[in-house]
């Protein structure tokens, strides 16, 4: 991966915004700390920071200009069939000056034109400038696994790969406050808004094309929800289907000429990968991560198990709750929009490590979203399937409220679990899957909140992917939601801005698109029953997990905040980023409710009050840096 900015002028020459430019490149100095550079032609000026991963020779530094230097190029990502398309283009009599995917992807746009952006396997986000027409084509890959933000006003559009470069051209900073109630909600942003306003995300399959005063937003891909009046294949060929792309996936992600690796969480979707890239790769570097202070969460014994399987050449790395405590102040000061998603600290001190022997890692990330993997797929089954037992729980709801609650146990834990779904059970499916997916409910965001909040603004951002046309009480339905908030607000969000804080890029077989299509072309019936969760890809692969992890419960990370609130970090919320006086000073929120949550913390029956914190002080970090 890299780093990719730049400017579009309407009326006037780019270079009026080289020291701007210049800033905005250096913010993305983690992304690309192998080279850097920009380019200034008429209106348009680009900047790129690199990682070099794919010839790792000066003759592939960007900003990429072809022969003719009528085209450019600042490119962020991986064209993993590249290979597939230069003979073609060499037919056509180019002449390459380096073994880059991104000359090739040059030149296919020029060729094609934004048809090219079909031919593309990969992760990426693009600028490519025509000089002769003065045009500029974005474009952000079909999943979203690399970002783009923009802004826009009558003057120029600004692009960039974090929203730390926009900032460093100057624009407003004016907080976007029905996406402020989305973030206390979810604990993140959806792809569909941004904390400030008139900054977007290019949405994932999408592309804008700049022409002089016009910019145009248009998809080029979308995944094809799951008809079942469509044919689809037996249980029996789609297994083989999904082993063989899957397989395909893998081996064009091995392609590299750095250090490249696995990681290995000793769960299923890690331990396919690594299966199937041991395959092609001899001695195959896997890393794993070890909780010292938590055997709970610790899955280090079955990642050596896969490890001394697929004879890899496996590194584990042992950390602390203190390790991951000492790496929180980094992580809050790269994070440039607020990110709540505290298993961030954990996949930072991952990529930290994993950077220090290898500069590229296969991880398993999308296969939840996919083949209905997390507990709360089983949760909107049973709702679905309701008996005897669903309802029981549902009527203790008064019980569960009552009785202790936090994530840090496996009892409590459990009673957490069962108020949810017995809060959610009584809901219709559209509201019961953004309870499900909240941290949040609106009534707490609501009275959090001491702002001006347009209500209608937020259904609008909320239907984007809880649509009422869509039947909720379908898992298909559910999945497919998922993968457009969950996967791209939060999974991929979190990967990218952890790895690439690190310089280390991160690839996934699973969000192939050709395997995504296919997948989601399949009932729900082959991914989850009433006692297995992610069956089909269980069943596809089964000869290859060993026996101890086939059936292994789902664990997850929860990083220690409750224990962090109580103590180390008390002095932090109670006197300084949540105190009475800064709060009432900054004039965003309503005290009451976080002297309730401060006081809650404290209780025997914190429920999830330290994930609400952990928003705040991400929240007022983020604010105190830009704002004071």
């Amino acid at each position: 991966m890299c780093g990719i900015t730049g400017i579009y002028c309407f009326n006037e020459t780019a270079i009026k915004y080289r020291d701007k430019l210049d800033a905005a490149v250096n913010t993305l100095s983690k992304r690309g700390p192998d080279h850097n550079d920009t380019l200034f032609r008429n209106n348009i000026g680009l900047g790129h920071t690199r990682l070099s991963v794919i010839d790792t020779s000066d003759a592939a530094n960007q900003p990429f200009i072809d022969n003719t230097g009528k085209y450019a190029i600042v490119f962020n990502g991986e064209f993993y069939n590249y290979k597939e398309y230069k003979n073609e283009l060499i037919n056509d009599g180019i002449k390459f000056k380096s073994e880059s995917d991104t000359e090739v992807l040059l030149y296919l746009l020029i060729k094609y034109g934004k048809s090219a952006l079909e031919k593309i396997n990969g992760c990426f986000a693009f600028a490519f400038c025509d000089y002769k027409k003065n045009t500029c084509l974005l474009a952000r890959d079909r999943m979203g696994i690399n970002p783009l933000y923009y802004y826009q006003d009558n003057e120029k559009l600004i692009f960039a790969s974090e929203m730390k470069a926009i900032f460093a051209y100057n624009v407003p900073k004016k907080i976007d406050n029905e996406a402020l109630k989305i973030y206390f909600q979810l604990n993140y942003l959806p792809v569909n808004c941004s904390i400030i306003k008139n900054v977007f995300k290019l949405e994932p399959g999408s592309c804008i094309e700049i022409n002089n005063n016009n910019s145009e937003i248009s998809r080029y891909y979308e995944i094809h929800q799951y008809n079942p009046n469509e044919k689809h294949d037996d249980y029996e060929t789609a297994k083989k289907t999904i082993r063989d792309l899957l397989d395909c996936s893998v081996k064009r992600r091995l392609i590299s000429d750095v250090p490249l690796g696995c990681f290995l969480s000793g769960g299923i979707d890690s331990t396919i990968i690594t299966a199937l890239a041991s395959k092609y790769t001899k001695n195959l570097n896997t890393f794993s991560i070890g909780f010292k202070d938590d055997d709970y969460f610790d899955e280090t014994e079955y990642s050596q198990i896969v490890a001394r399987r697929y004879n890899t050449n496996h590194t584990e790395f042992k950390v602390t709750n203190d390790d991951l405590l000492n790496d929180l102040e980094s992580v809050l000061e790269y994070i440039d929009e607020p990110f709540a998603d505290s298993s961030a600290l954990a996949v930072n001190i991952l990529s930290k490590l994993t950077r220090q022997k290898a500069t590229v890692a296969l991880s398993g990330d999308g296969a939840d979203e996919l083949f209905a993997g997390y507990n709360k797929y089983a949760a909107h089954f049973n709702t679905k399937y309701c008996g005897t037992k669903e309802k029981l729980i549902s009527v203790m709801n008064p019980i569960w409220k009552v009785l202790p609650k936090s994530r840090n146990s496996k009892s409590a834990n459990l009673i957490r679990q069962l108020d949810r779904f017995s809060e959610g059970f009584k809901l219709n499916p559209f509201d019961r899957y953004w309870f499900w997916a909240s941290i949040g409910s609106e009534n707490y965001s609501n009275s959090l909140l001491n702002i001006n909040v347009d209500n209608e603004i937020c259904s609008k951002l909320r239907h984007r992917y809880c649509s009422e046309n869509n039947d909720f009480s379908e898992i298909n339905s559910i999945l497919y939601a998922d993968m457009h908030l969950v996967l791209e607000g939060d999974m991929l969000t979190k990967v990218d801005r952890m790895s690439m804080a690190n310089s280390l890029e991160v690839r996934t077989p699973f969000l192939d698109h050709t395997l995504v299509d296919y997948v989601f072309s399949l009932p729900a019936s082959y991914k989850i029953t009433a006692n297995q969760r992610k069956k089909i890809l269980k069943d596809s692969f089964a000869d290859l997990i060993p026996q101890e992890i086939l059936n292994l419960p789902k664990h997850g990370f929860e990083v220690p905040l409750l224990k962090w609130f109580r103590n180390e970090l008390w002095a932090l919320i109670n006197d300084d980023l949540l105190s009475e006086k800064f709060i009432k000073e900054q004039e965003i929120f309503n005290y009451s409710i976080i002297e309730q949550l401060k006081t809650k913390i404290k209780s025997n029956n914190p429920s999830d009050s330290a994930a609400k914190i952990w928003a705040l002080i991400v929240f007022q970090t983020w604010w105190k840096k830009y704002y004071i």
